[in-house]
């Protein structure tokens, strides 16, 4: 008898009440029960559904770049009565294999995740978190291949990667989960979206007041670039509680159910061989492309590096070293120059974006030079580095040079706050009274 398993994908990433939402589920089980449930301060099951026939479907060999397939196995309206938010959906199947008792009976279960953006955007709410959407689908190897070497089966880097494809559901808990947990529990309203919504509802923007990144948002495609930075010129606030965000330059394409991005081997795109150097699918930071995610984010992971990971500095102390203490965000905190905050909960860790400082006395200050944003304040800082392996492919890197996580703040139109770190929702999960004042600082006057 053969190995009882469920997976499955739904067609598309986001959707709003009132839109038909396909899922495509494969199953070696003959009936199977489905659970979908919005994952905020709780998991509140939304809908239930049993005895949905099943059919197994095969795996094609490019499944990881250009998706599986399947054929639609059922299909559902979305109630008017689901609020915006991040949605899974639990998939379940049980065998008891003709011979087998109940108590031997073969349990299987899947998931597949999706964003139900507002049918009504800004009318609830002011702020929009769009979920690291395109960071998910990067990392996840199922079919194949990711844009990670190291953790694909035959150790090949991947430079395309489909949404259509059974997915990395559980990457949301990592960073996004305890930031929405602490938020929507505090009384803030948040309507979502996933990444590539910025780029394809391009007018979704313009209905907020403050639009946020959480975690680990590594991925953006030009449009959604150029969408964000005309919102911000146009007087909308931005908050990176992010690090290593908006690192890699992605190209959407199959109308967005699929990205591609070469990253180190950026020769390989053809846009290189085509002279449009500008769209090359790699570091934005990169000199070909010109274009620093800094002149975004006021930070970039070219002038950070690692803290507590990749083998750099693993005795660091995963805390903020405060130096303004009297700026607005960080008013009520108590803290004062020199302090330490948030290394209970190491919030500096990971992947940190920087800056390049220069100093005096005790004061870091933007030398502008990497395109960091005239008017950007340095509220934080601590010790970051790249790893050594990760100067190879890019030929204007100086080996061993060492940057820093800064946290930040810069107004041209609008607002625009960074931690610098990918690990600040680690001090809201861990109730880190410093960090809770700092968010809460920036989402009230930003979202006003």
């Amino acid at each position: 008898m053969g190995d009882l398993y469920i997976e499955g994908y739904a067609d598309r990433l986001s959707c709003r009440a009132g839109d038909q939402l396909g899922f495509h589920i494969s199953t070696s089980a003959s009936r199977y029960a489905v659970e979908i449930a919005r994952l905020g301060v709780e998991r509140e099951v939304v809908w239930r559904r049993e005895g949905l026939e099943g059919a197994e479907h095969p795996v094609p060999g490019n499944a990881s770049s250009h998706g599986c397939g399947w054929p639609q196995a059922f299909a559902l309206e979305v109630p008017s009565s689901w609020r915006s938010g991040y949605y899974v959906a639990t998939l379940r199947a049980e065998d008891q294999g003709g011979a087998f008792t109940r108590r031997n009976r073969r349990h299987a279960e899947g998931e597949l995740s999706f964003v139900v953006r507002s049918a009504n955007p800004g009318r609830d709410t002011k702020i929009l978190l769009q979920l690291s959407t395109n960071t998910y689908n990067a990392y996840n190897n199922w079919g194949g291949h990711s844009l990670y070497s190291y953790h694909d089966r035959d150790g090949i880097q991947g430079h395309r990667v489909s949404f259509e494809r059974p997915p990395l559901v559980r990457f949301y808990d990592l960073w996004e989960a305890p930031f929405v947990q602490w938020a929507e529990g505090q009384g803030f309203a948040l309507d979502f979206a996933a990444n590539s919504d910025l780029e394809f509802h391009p007018g979704l923007l313009g209905h907020y007041q403050l639009v946020l990144s959480v975690g680990h948002d590594e991925y953006w495609s030009a449009p959604m670039r150029d969408q964000l930075e005309a919102y911000i010129g146009g007087g909308g606030n931005a908050a990176f509680f992010s690090g290593n965000s908006v690192c890699w330059q992605v190209r959407s394409e199959e109308g967005g159910k699929a990205l591609t991005c070469w990253k180190q081997m950026y020769s390989f795109d053809p846009a290189f061989a085509a002279g449009d150097h500008g769209v090359l699918s790699t570091a934005w930071s990169h000199h070909l492309v010109g274009r620093p995610e800094n002149q975004l984010t006021g930070v970039g992971f070219l002038w950070g590096g690692y803290h507590r990971s990749h083998g750099q500095f693993m005795d660091g102390s995963g805390a903020f070293a405060i130096h303004r203490p009297e700026h607005w965000v960080l008013a009520g905190t108590g803290l004062k120059a020199g302090e330490e905050f948030g290394g209970g909960d190491s919030i500096v860790g990971y992947e940190c974006d920087g800056c390049e400082l220069r100093w005096e006395g005790n004061l870091p200050f933007a030398t502008h030079r990497d395109g960091t944003p005239a008017g950007f304040e340095v509220l934080c800082t601590a010790p970051a580095q790249w790893h050594p392996d990760d100067c190879e492919w890019y030929d204007r890197w100086e080996k061993g040079r060492q940057g820093r996580a800064v946290m930040g703040v810069y107004t041209r139109g609008g607002t625009v706050f960074t931690t610098g770190t990918t690990d600040w929702s680690h001090g809201l999960r861990g109730g880190d009274p410093a960090v809770a004042r700092i968010t809460r600082n920036v989402l009230e006057r930003l979202s006003a």
